[in-house]
């Protein structure tokens, strides 16, 4: 068993350089890429794939299926990488588009994006930490954070879909 402390500086690191690196990336436009539309239902459908998965996970632990839970989440943190790389590819290539609905929609929607954005940085840290003891055999440890990093990773994973539907609308194509 690695000690997991070790980990730590590494853990601390990306939780804080990997949204930065998102945050500096937004800044930055590609000219002349081509259009790239196709990829918001992508990495959408990458999120709710990633919603039923993690779902798939916890069932597969409470079965006592180890090997299943072990190869659904490292799918999702494959799938979480993939996601993130197609959206700063989109973004990187194109205008934001701005939400055109009105009233307690666009309440509902800024709620949501928000609440999204913030969690997504949010859970960063918590599935390095909970991936770490997992792999360390720290499962005591791994199955009382996991039970927070599960709910909050389930809800970026949908709120990232609910958004996308809700944004999808006024996409210029």
């Amino acid at each position: 068993m690695t000690d997991p402390k070790k980990y730590n500086k590494l853990i601390l690191a990306v939780s804080i350089i990997l949204p930065l690196i998102v945050a500096s990336l937004f800044g930055i436009k590609i000219p002349n890429v081509g259009p790239l539309g196709f990829l918001p239902p992508i990495y959408a459908s990458i999120n709710g794939l990633t919603a039923v998965l993690l779902i798939a996970a916890v069932i597969a632990i409470k079965n006592k299926k180890l090997k299943l839970h072990e190869y659904l989440m490292k799918t999702c943190l494959f799938l979480s990488l993939l996601f993130l790389s197609m959206y700063l590819t989109y973004h990187m290539t194109s205008d934001s588009t701005p939400f055109g609905g009105e009233g307690m929609i666009k309440g509902i929607y800024f709620f949501t994006l928000i609440s999204h954005i913030i969690l997504s940085i949010s859970i960063i840290p918590l599935i390095l930490i909970t991936t770490v003891r997992a792999l360390t055999a720290q499962f005591d440890q791994h199955k009382k954070i996991a039970k927070i990093t599960f709910l909050l990773w389930l809800y970026v994973a949908i709120s990232g879909v609910v958004v996308y539907v809700m944004i999808s609308p006024y996409y210029v194509h």
